[in-house]
């Protein structure tokens, strides 16, 4: 028997269920949804068994709680199966690097600019980052700037997240794909 809750021994699934159950009364419902009224502890378990099914709580903070008469092995799969297809259709958002500098070419901004819209079009968060080395610290504005021109290019396809801010040395900025349910 496993601790779950302070007030309520559960089962080691961390349900209330049959013996577990420690209420006085409970509002009986059966297994095809029709309230079967406030019975006693010791008679909603009575009809239970009698139908070979289990007494499962699913409201012990209710007054009375509230249980319902089911299969419990059944009523375990399909929470299990629920479970599964949400973590299956869960998207897990990467963070993904983009890492510019003051001087940087053409060629090689254009490249990282297609790097980024790559990553958001796979769905990915982009993170600019633009280190300042010596001297550059100056002219930080003119960093924000071209971080800020990185972003707008990405605008069609991205929002932003965070604006570019300066963090010392180094300025961030974050953007994540616009969100395809429109």
């Amino acid at each position: 028997m496993a601790e779950h809750n302070e007030k309520f021994a559960t089962n080691k699934d961390g349900d209330l269920v049959n013996e577990y159950i420690r209420f006085p009364e409970v509002l009986l419902i059966d297994e095809n949804g029709e309230s079967l009224g406030i019975k006693s502890r010791v008679e909603a378990l009575a009809i239970a068994k009698g139908r070979s099914l289990d007494l499962l709580c699913v409201a012990p903070g209710a007054k009375p709680a509230v249980c319902k008469i089911v299969n419990y092995g059944k009523y375990r799969f399909e929470q299990q199966k629920k479970a599964k297809e949400a973590k299956k259709n869960m998207k897990v958002m990467d963070v993904k690097e983009v890492q510019l500098s003051v001087n940087i070419g053409q060629h090689d901004f254009d490249t990282k600019l297609k790097a980024a819209r790559k990553f958001l079009e796979a769905g990915d968060k982009v993170k600019i980052s633009l280190r300042l080395k010596g001297r550059q610290l100056a002219f930080a504005d003119k960093g924000i700037d071209m971080v800020n021109s990185f972003i707008n290019m990405c605008g069609d396809i991205s929002t932003i997240e965070k604006a570019p801010t300066l963090d010392g040395k180094l300025i961030l900025g974050f953007i994540t794909p616009k969100s395809q349910k429109k």
